[in-house]
């Protein structure tokens, strides 16, 4: 059974018809004992067939462990978004369910379409960036704030080689929620030590990158 209905399809079909180059997704899971991941696959399967532009790669996490410690993923279900066969860094660690599906889409049109929309001042400090920088935004399905968290964390990872920016559903991961204190979503963590709450504005967003990059 579908998950979407047939105006859902078609909504998706036409914004997904402004990918101009190829997109692939790469989905970690595995048969055993991983929640959501059947369902996971199942968007990720409904979402690439509306486009010959995206393509879904399946993978385990297990029997493709090499790829998948390439790629720094150590957890399912995962998906990484890539333009072909480059990597920006841009994750999604549980169902991209909910609010979270508008994330998703909006992370195939940003790799599809490659239009970065940040300011001058954030450019300029992403050129200028020596250290890596990891962030993750946790999140759940039911958080109408979070997908603009999680869709300027990807843009930042698109826009630098430095950044990788996870979403993490945080009910599906409650070990990295007591370990980030994550107490209300979005929370934004950057590195180890900074965080943001709340889908705050890029500025703001900007000063904590700042100060982790200090940190570094």
């Amino acid at each position: 059974m579908s998950l979407m209905d047939t105006d859902t399809q078609n909504q998706v079909r036409e914004l997904l018809s402004t990918v101009s180059t190829p997109v692939t997704l790469h989905l970690f899971t595995q048969e055993f004992e991983c929640g959501y991941c059947k369902e996971t696959r199942q968007i990720a399967e409904e979402v690439s067939a509306l486009s010959d532009l995206v393509t879904l790669e399946i993978h385990d996490l297990q029997a493709d462990s090499e790829l998948a410690a390439s790629l720094n993923i150590d957890k399912i279900p995962a998906i990484a978004v890539f333009e072909g066969d480059k990597d920006f860094g841009i994750r999604f660690y549980g169902i991209p369910s909910g609010y979270e599906f508008t994330s998703f889409l909006e992370a195939i049109l940003l790799v599809g379409a490659g239009s970065v929309e940040l300011e001058k001042e954030t450019l300029a400090f992403l050129e200028a960036l020596d250290e890596p920088l990891h962030l993750q935004v946790f999140v759940t399905p039911t958080c109408p704030y979070c997908p603009r968290a999680v869709s300027l964390a990807h843009m930042l990872a698109y826009a630098s080689p430095k950044i990788t920016a996870d979403m993490v559903e945080v009910t599906e991961f409650p070990h990295l929620g007591n370990r980030y204190h994550v107490m209300g979503v979005p929370r934004t963590v950057i590195g180890e030590e900074v965080y943001v709450e709340g889908a705050v504005p890029e500025r703001m967003l900007l000063d904590k990158l700042k100060a982790a990059a200090q940190r570094s």
